[in-house]
């Protein structure tokens, strides 16, 4: 792994020099500078929505366990 750090670091610094360097790079610095503010409510927005989906997800799975339960409490 030892081998991989100078390359590895050399592409995250390309990276970062063409965030930097060109038009469109520090455009996307611009829009995250005057965005980031919004960031914890946006995240939390994000975070009720998934948690609504996965109760959602929970109820369809304990609706499909119970028909299972019933279809093999019906065989035995």
């Amino acid at each position: 792994m030892r081998k991989w750090y100078v390359p590895v670091t050399v592409v995250g610094l390309a990276g970062v020099g063409v965030l930097c360097l060109t038009q469109r790079g520090r455009e996307a610095l611009r829009w995250a500078y005057k965005n980031v503010h919004r960031a914890p409510e946006t995240l939390l927005e994000w975070n009720e929505s998934a948690q609504r989906e996965l109760e959602r997800i929970q109820a369809a799975l304990d609706r499909v366990a119970s028909t299972l339960e019933a279809v093999q409490s019906g065989r035995a």
